[in-house]
C-alpha cells in the first residue's frame, strides 16, 4: 500500500523518526550531563586521533562541547611520531631504550619545538575554532610540572646486578602546581598541555604523557582520567574487550601477561590515579570519532573503565 502514500508524506515520517531518535540520544546523554556538570576530566590526547584529519576535528568538538555543558576538560598531549620525524628531517636518529626516548640536549631542544611548539598550538587552534576557550601550555609555565631526571634499572642477564640507564633528560613527575590549572579553569579555559617538565636546576625534562595526565588528574582529585590509545581498551587472552577492571582484576592481567607490552605504562598510569583518588577512569579507542562522547554519555560506552 505504501504506493499509494505521497511520497512527501514517506519522507516527512522518515524524517520525525530520525528527529526523535536524536531527542532519545540527548534524553540518555543527560543524567549523565546533570552528574558531571563542574567537574574535571584529564584527557590523554594521542595516537591516532592526534594524526588522522577527521579525527582531530571531531576530538576538538567533543572537548568543546564537554566545555559548553559544564564539564572541565584538561588536555595532555602526545607528539613522538611527530618528533621523530622532525628529527629525522633534521639528520638525527631517534633511539629508544625500554619504549624510552633517549633525549640529549639536542633532542630536547627538537621535543620541546615540536610538543611546545606545533602539537601544541594546532589542538588549541582546532578547539577555539569550535568554539571552546583553548589555552597552550607547557609544563615549564608557571611551573606547572615540577621534575626530576628519570634513571631507568635494568638487571645484567650474565651478572644478576642491577644496571642504572641513563636516559638523558627524561623526567619523572614530582609535583603538580595545580593553582595554574584551577585560576584558568576558574575563567572558562581549556588548558592543553605538552608534557615537558622543569627540573630543579632549571633543565628542562621530557616526561610520559600517560604519566603527566595521571598526575595531574591525581592533583585535581579529577572525576575521572581518560587515555585515547590505538586500540579498542585492554582485552583479556580471547581477544575480548574487557568493559570494567578493577585494581584487583587489573594485578591479575598483569601477573600472567594478559596485559603487557605498551599497554602496562598507560594501565600504571591509570592505577596510581585511582589510588590518589580520581574517581575513575578509562582507556578508550581514539580511532572511533566523537570517542570521548560515546563513552562518557552512553550506557555502554565504548572501552574499559578502571576502578578501585
Amino acid at each position: 500500500m505504501l504506493e499509494n502514500i505521497p511520497h512527501s508524506t514517506l519522507k516527512s515520517k522518515a524524517t520525525m523518526k530520525d528527529i526523535i531518535t536524536k531527542a532519545n540520544i540527548l534524553i540518555e546523554a543527560l543524567p549523565y550531563i546533570r552528574t558531571f556538570s563542574g567537574k574535571t576530566f584529564v584527557i590523554k590526547y594521542g595516537g591516532a586521533a592526534q594524526t588522522e584529519e577527521h579525527l582531530k576535528d571531531s576530538f576538538a568538538q567533543d572537548i568543546s562541547l564537554l566545555s559548553f555543558i559544564g564539564i572541565r576538560p584538561v588536555i595532555v598531549h602526545g607528539g613522538g611520531p611527530k618528533i621523530s620525524s622532525t628529527m629525522e628531517k633534521m639528520g638525527k636518529k631517534p633511539t629508544f631504550i625500554q619504549g624510552q626516548r633517549v633525549t640529549d640536549k639536542e633532542t630536547m631542544d627538537i621535543v620541546e619545538m615540536v610538543l611546545g611548539g606545533l602539537v601544541n598550538k594546532e589542538i588549541v587552534s582546532l578547539i577555539n575554532k569550535h568554539g571552546g576557550k583553548a589555552i597552550g601550555l607547557s609544563g615549564k609555565d608557571g611551573e606547572l610540572i615540577k621534575a626530576k631526571k628519570k634513571l631507568m634499572k635494568k638487571t645484567s642477564a650474565d651478572t644478576t646486578v642491577e644496571e642504572i640507564i641513563d636516559l638523558g633528560l627524561v623526567g619523572e613527575v614530582t609535583d603538580i602546581n595545580s593553582q595554574v590549572l584551577e585560576s584558568l579553569e576558574k575563567e572558562g579555559f581549556i588548558p592543553v598541555i605538552s608534557p615537558i617538565g622543569i627540573g630543579r636546576h632549571g633543565e628542562t625534562l621530557n616526561i610520559n604523557a600517560d604519566f603527566v595526565a595521571s598526575a595531574i588528574a591525581s592533583k585535581l582529585k579529577a572525576e575521572k582520567l581518560i587515555l585515547l590509545t590505538d586500540v579498542p581498551g585492554i582485552k583479556d587472552k580471547k581477544g575480548n574487550t574487557i568493559s570494567t577492571l578493577t585494581g584487583k582484576n587489573i594485578k591479575k592481567l598483569l601477573s600472567d601477561n594478559t596485559i603487557s607490552g605498551g599497554m602496562i605504562p598507560k594501565v600504571n598510569a591509570c592505577i596510581r590515579a585511582i589510588e590518589n583518588g580520581v574517581s575513575k577512569t578509562h582507556i578508550i579507542d581514539g580511532r572511533i570519532s566523537h570517542c570521548l562522547l560515546l563513552e562518557i554519555f552512553t550506557k555502554e560506552g565504548i572501552g574499559t573503565e578502571i576502578l578501585k
